[in-house]
């Protein structure tokens, strides 16, 4: 079965009209063609007979002109009186024996000697020859005397309009499902956050009711988004004026291991405040733009090595890709920093596939086991039997980064890498 509704419906369409007009082809050829041909046959058979009995009743004719005539204005069939000899032997039959068939009956039956006949020498004429007592009778009839010639005009004009109405259903078919494409592209293109374009429900009746549906949907969500961005901003606003009076007083304070600790304890949680607030917003606000991939990894690479760790960059040509720019950026930092955090050693590649673009983080750190490795995407999930116990986190860097990936169309998954720690494996639709 095809998997698209298109080709079903097509389907549909298609195989009772096929099946019709199979078992009426079938009838018609069965029935109608095959009887008109032995009548056809059969008259013709008739008329040799009436031939051989006025031959055979009238001995005494010279040259036998006038039967020879008759047959011919009378009867259109071409007659000749060989002297007597042996038939020919007999000839490869023909793919479609109908008319051979037929005919050999017809004369088996009503004529009764010793014949030969060949529907296949001439394409217009049958060659029948009788043997007579003293002679051979030498026959030549129209094809289409014997023969319902016509019949497949009745298959052309079946199938020439059978064509038609499967071009006519196509059209049509094509102009009733695309409202339903439009329907999908809109709901992922709001899926993964993107700008819709100007959609209005057409289509029939259900089509439209669906792409209603989903429009007072999308309002709802995009109200409920708005009003948690609005409480989101609140809520930073007032934590991070809280966080800067915190330092302030901090800095005031003479400096002591006590005063240190406490900054650090500051720090870190105005670090963990901005990790909260980055997976509760997303990054459904942020417009795509092209960017240069390639240079986006120098960065993040950079920024990496100035904060002490070991990152290697393998050489790629320039990959561009349209993307939301800061939210793919957090994506792969939040790979890296993983990385870096748990290992001595990290690198990075890409390769531009066509249609995805594969971004590998692989470091040699202890790694994490098969089993857990998609536990570790669940938020606040930390996994501190295989990872360094005082390392801080918030337990949120794979999750966001996962979320940013699936809200492009993407997917992060991890591995086993050659280096002998983790292999992460961010995939983006290019």
């Amino acid at each position: 079965m095809p998997r698209g509704l298109y080709g079903r419906s097509l389907l549909i369409f298609i195989t009772p009209m096929v099946v019709l007009q199979s078992v009426v082809a079938f009838v018609f050829m069965e029935r109608h063609w095959e009887t008109v041909t032995r009548r056809l046959s059969q008259a013709v058979s008739r008329d040799i007979s009436a031939i051989i009995s006025v031959y055979e009743n009238y001995p005494h004719l010279d040259n036998y002109e006038a039967l020879i005539t008759m047959a011919k204005e009378d009867l259109n069939l071409a007659v000749s009186i060989l002297p007597s000899q042996d038939l020919p032997p007999a000839g490869p039959k023909p793919f479609f024996t109908l008319l051979d068939r037929t005919l050999t009956s017809e004369i088996s039956e009503l004529v009764g000697k010793p014949f030969w006949i060949d529907t296949v020498g001439r394409s217009n004429l049958i060659e029948i020859r009788i043997k007579l007592e003293n002679s051979v009778l030498r026959v030549f009839a129209q094809r289409s005397q014997a023969y319902a010639s016509n019949s497949h005009i009745f298959l052309v004009w079946m199938v020439g309009t059978s064509l038609v109405l499967i071009f006519v259903a196509i059209i049509f078919l094509r102009n009733q499902i695309k409202p339903i494409q439009q329907l999908a592209n809109a709901a992922d293109s709001f899926g993964k956050g993107r700008v819709l374009p100007e959609f209005k429900p057409h289509g029939a009746a259900e089509v439209r009711q669906a792409a209603a549906a989903f429009i007072d949907m999308r309002e709802r969500i995009e109200r409920q988004i708005e009003q948690r961005t609005t409480m989101l901003s609140g809520v930073s606003h007032d934590l991070r004026t809280l966080i800067t009076r915190f330092k302030l007083q901090l800095a005031l304070l003479k400096d002591s291991p006590e005063t240190r600790d406490l900054i650090d304890d500051v720090d870190e949680m105005q670090h963990m405040l901005e990790d909260y607030l980055a997976f509760a917003r997303g990054d459904q606000g942020e417009q795509e733009t092209t960017i240069n991939i390639v240079s986006l990894l120098r960065d993040i690479r950079k920024n990496a090595v100035t904060l002490g760790a070991s990152v290697r960059l393998h050489k790629a040509n320039t990959i561009e890709i349209t993307v939301r720019a800061g939210a793919v950026t957090r994506c792969i930092r939040n790979l890296v920093d993983n990385a870096t955090k748990f290992s001595d050693h990290a690198e990075i590649s890409v390769t531009d596939n066509g249609d995805t673009l594969t971004i590998l983080v692989d470091d040699d750190g202890p790694g994490i086991p098969e089993e857990e490795r998609e536990e570790v995407f669940k938020p606040f999930y930390r996994l501190d039997q295989a990872r360094n116990q005082d390392v801080s986190g918030t337990g949120l860097g794979l999750a966001i980064a996962r979320d940013i990936a699936r809200g492009h169309g993407g997917e992060i998954l991890l591995e086993d890498s050659p280096l002998g720690g983790l292999r992460a494996v961010l995939t983006l639709p290019v």
